[in-house]
This record gives C-alpha cells, structure tokens and sequence, in this order.
C-alpha cells in the first residue's frame, strides 16, 4: 500500500502536466501512487499520464474540482491523501516534510506554503509582484511552453534546491492556521471527520475552511488546518488559459450551486471568520 495518494484533475495542459510530473518524481521521498482524473484532454496530456505509470480515470467530458477529487478518492488506497492542483513543482522532500508536521502537531488537514500564501501578508505581497512581473513579461513571447515554463520558474527562484534549502531551514517548525487550495493533504482521519468534498461547490476550497470550522464549532474533534511554513512549493496560478484551449463547461454544472448559496445562514453563526493567518 503507498503512503500517499495524490489525486489530481486535468483538462489538456500537456507542458505544464510534464512539468509537474518530474517535480513529482524528482522530490517525493515517500511511495505514492499518482490519480488523474482526466477531463477529456485532446492534447495527449491522457497518454502521457498512461505511459508514466499513473491510475488514469478517463472522463468523457469536463467535470467540476470537487466531482473529479471524489473520484480519486474512491479508487485511492494511500495513508495519506494529498490534492494537488496540477499547475505546481513541489520542493525537495516536501512529503516527508508535510507528514511529520501532521504527526508532530497532531494535524489531519494541513498545506505547504506556496508563492500566493506563506503565512506573511507582507512576504505575500512581495511574492506575487515578482510573480506577476515575470509571467506577464514572458506571456508578450507567444504560446506557452515547457521551455518558457520553467524559464518563468528559474527567473523565480534561481536555484531552486538552493531556495527551498534555505526557506526550510528559515521557517523550520512554524505553522500558521490556513489553507492553500492548490495543495491540500489529510489523513484518513481527517478525511472520514470532515467527509469527501461537496460536489455542488465549485470553490471548494472555501467550502472546505467552513466545514472545518463548522466541524470544529459543533464537535471540537479535529484542529484547524494549517500552513506548514517551511514546506514551499511554487503555483503557477491562473494560467489555464494561457497554456491549454479553453475547457468546456462542466458535464455537472446544473448540480453546481454557490458558496453562499450554502453558508450564508449559516456564517454567523457557526463559523468565525476565518484569517490565512492567526
């Protein structure tokens, strides 16, 4: 049985997929197997996953994020289940780095750190102007490759075993109470205590802080999810339509309804508003 279970949803994007596959080989210490949920792809993004050894679920269309994870999740047979969004490159050791501060600190939903949300709102800042800066500037070369993928990320971060050697020894032990979308991981515990995700929301990172607070404020039986500063992984971040057609509308959209549709009587009440950061 592998330790983890990393479930990811793809429509196309065959550059970024190649990269995002080789991070995943490179830096992952611990067993896993790799679930790809594949929305139809035309671009040979499901071949490719094939061909490299993953569990490939082949839909006939494209289905919305919270559909596709708990499809990965009835077929996974990991530890623990990690959901990562395809568009990131994981650090070195960034596995073994997330499960000992879930052991260590007695946490069953926890997220790396990532070029959006590092637990500082300054750093933060700072971060996503850089960012900003350099993906814009090579969007004026054209079409976006694997090539020009990892030049924006080398412009990012120079060396990148460097850079993430050195934020994990700046920020080694400090968590702060947050939630990355683009890379969640639980425990089985974590996952039976909050339940699989909800197939009408589509935000459903959002839809996952309520539930864990909801959880929190009715049973107090599992903590607040949590940033682990010093495991850093780099999210490209609303590139879709840059490297990859244009998805089709989602197969479930009549079943999608919105976040506040869900919560709005219900915020007040159970919920306390929610910070990235204590």
């Amino acid at each position: 049985m592998p330790i983890l279970s990393i479930i990811t949803a793809v429509s196309n994007g065959l550059a970024m997929n190649k990269i995002f596959l080789e991070s995943l080989k490179k830096y992952t210490l611990n067993s896993y197997e790799l679930i790809i949920i594949d929305n139809n792809s035309s671009d040979g993004t499901r071949e490719y996953f094939q061909n490299n050894n993953a569990i490939v679920i082949k839909n006939n269309a494209n289905y919305s994020y919270p559909y596709c994870q708990n499809q990965g999740i009835e077929v996974a047979t990991g530890k623990y289940f990690v959901f990562l969004n395809n568009d990131v490159i994981v650090c070195p050791s960034w596995d073994d780095i997330l499960i000992n501060h879930s052991i260590n600190f007695d946490l069953d939903i926890l997220c790396a750190a990532d070029n959006g949300q590092t637990g500082n709102k300054l750093l933060d800042r700072k971060f996503q102007k850089r960012w900003k800066r350099i993906k814009y500037s090579l969007y004026a070369i054209g079409k976006i490759s694997r090539l020009s993928l990892w030049l924006m990320h080398q412009l990012m971060y120079g060396n990148w075993n460097k850079f993430c050697d050195q934020w994990n020894e700046k920020y080694k032990g400090e968590i702060c109470e947050g939630l990355v979308g683009a890379n969640i991981m639980m425990t089985q515990k974590g996952l039976n205590t909050v339940g699989w995700w909800d197939e009408r929301i589509q935000a459903a990172d959002f839809d996952l802080i309520y539930r864990i607070q909801e959880r929190i404020s009715l049973f107090n039986d599992i903590k607040p999810c949590c940033i682990i500063k010093s495991c850093f992984i780099h999210h490209y971040s609303r590139m879709t339509l840059k490297y990859c057609q244009k998805p089709a509308p989602f197969e479930d959209q009549s079943n999608l309804i919105s976040l506040d549709a869900k919560w709005k009587n219900k915020k007040t009440s159970l919920i306390k508003e929610y910070s990235h950061y204590k």
